[in-house]
């Protein structure tokens, strides 16, 4: 896997002049919004999951957005090259390992310390991106990685102890990481759509893999059909295909810091609309990671920078021009 991250053809380019800025904006805030739907889902996860087996309720919803994307962009799903399709089986089975280590960690540890475990993600995905994509992160990235930490922190934590469900999340959290960086380097921006639908087919079948042996539960009420569909058409298909192609004008870490915000957004409506109370943690957590994201943003074009792209750069700045270059 380490041999196709490394790959220069898939490698996403640098952003460079005024409209890549400007792409690199829009990718930023469209991962923003991806968090503002993911974070609206706690609540209504949280009331499912009690009439409904957790990993029914994954099957039900990743194999209805896996319909609803193959249907939808059959077309680019066709042009798919061999290349494509395996890496989005690849990145659509991590992500789906991700959710069901996740889901079996829930039940063996809080929900609060679980949030935490799984955005520790924001540390393992620089460090993956060092050992997978040999990128060296500068101070002001590891500065934004302490302070969405310990917001993190600050939001769920009311004391740590470590058992099988804190090491299960924190298995998904180092998947959910890996997804991410391979995600920023086989993701073309082009290929989105067909990638992303790709994804999702391979989390819908190890989803429903996971399910079988006790037998797939429907739900039964209105509520759970709402919150099935809701995160399945919203969360699943169209968060998916935003982050697809936000990560393809974003470094891994960029994203992985931007993506802190979903346990922000999460008590944000907690407080709207699942009736608890803001509290201090809650705010002084909020602005931590918020204070991360401006810390990354204000350098976006240092965050990470591959050594091969760095050598290929020193390179051509080197060779001398040819007649037609100067031209």
């Amino acid at each position: 896997m380490s041999e196709g991250l490394v790959s220069p053809e898939v490698e996403p380019a640098p952003p460079a002049g005024a409209r890549a800025s400007r792409t690199s904006l829009i990718a930023a805030l469209l991962l923003v919004g991806v968090t503002a739907v993911w974070g609206s889902t706690f609540v209504m996860i949280k009331d499912v999951v009690r009439s409904l087996p957790v990993v029914d309720f994954l099957a039900a919803r990743f194999v209805i957005a896996a319909l609803a994307m193959v249907i939808a962009f059959w077309v680019p799903l066709r042009r798919m090259h061999r290349d494509q399709v395996r890496r989005g089986v690849v990145l659509g089975v991590v992500y789906g390992l991700a959710q069901i280590l996740q889901t079996f960690g829930l039940s063996h540890t809080s929900a609060a310390v679980s949030g935490f475990v799984t955005g520790m993600y924001v540390v393992l995905t620089p460090v993956l991106g060092a050992v997978l994509l040999r990128q060296r992160a500068p101070a002001a990235t590891w500065v934004a990685v302490a302070m969405s930490t310990a917001g993190l922190a600050l939001l769920a934590l009311r004391g740590l102890s470590v058992g099988t469900g804190e090491l299960l999340v924190l298995a998904s959290a180092l998947l959910y990481a890996l997804h991410i960086v391979a995600l920023g380097a086989w993701s073309g921006g082009k290929d989105a759509l067909g990638l992303a639908t790709v994804q999702m087919v391979a989390i819908a079948t190890l989803c429903s893999l996971a399910a079988l042996p006790g037998g797939v539960r429907l739900p039964t009420t209105s509520g759970a059909w709402f919150a099935v569909l809701y995160t399945a058409v919203l969360a699943g298909a169209g968060a998916l295909i935003a982050q697809t192609w936000a990560q393809a004008h974003l470094t891994a870490t960029r994203a992985a810091i931007i993506m802190t915000m979903e346990p922000v957004f999460a008590a944000l409506f907690a407080v709207a609309v699942g009736g608890e109370h803001l509290t201090g943690r809650m705010l002084g957590g909020g602005l931590l990671v918020l204070a991360a994201m401006y810390v990354v943003e204000l350098t976006p074009g240092r965050t990470i920078v591959p050594l091969a792209r760095r050598r290929r750069s020193r390179g051509n700045r080197a060779a001398p021009k040819s007649p037609d270059r100067a031209r």
